[in-house]
């Protein structure tokens, strides 16, 4: 289902468009996500590469790559540090922190992935298929 959703950052410098199919909406409990969000897991959207297009504050982004990461980096706002749109250009996808959408997308997380990195005092309420790492594909 192909969908058009707004994003942004906390202080308003940065704003994006994401047009497309969603691919995969996960929360995801590694470590890396954990500390580039702050909590106990991130939520993230994955879109084609080219779903993703910056619509105003473009020089405003930051990004720090892991160094000994294979593709994990994060890219942020930085005015005010918000978590933005990243790409994985060998994956052919974008990862999109579902909190810096400016709207609710029209479906809802489909599983926990990392599992087996989860924080014990993260959430562990609900239903969802876990996944020690990454789902099959």
């Amino acid at each position: 289902m192909a969908t058009t959703l707004t994003g942004s950052c906390l202080c308003g410098g940065v704003h994006y468009r994401v047009c497309g199919e969603i691919l995969r909406f996960y929360h995801c409990h590694c470590r890396r996500c954990r500390k580039a969000t702050g909590t106990g897991h991130a939520t993230n959207l994955m879109v084609r590469t080219d779903g993703v297009e910056w619509l105003a504050g473009a020089s405003l982004l930051g990004r720090y790559r892991v160094p000994e990461a294979e593709r994990f980096f994060n890219q942020f706002c930085t005015g005010c540090g918000t978590p933005l749109p990243r790409w994985m250009p060998d994956r052919g996808m974008a990862v999109v922190p579902a909190g810096s959408l400016d709207m609710d997308p029209p479906l809802q997380p489909g599983a926990r992935i990392f599992w087996a990195s989860r924080a014990p005092w993260s959430c562990e309420g609900d239903a969802l298929p876990r996944f020690s790492e990454y789902p099959p594909p």
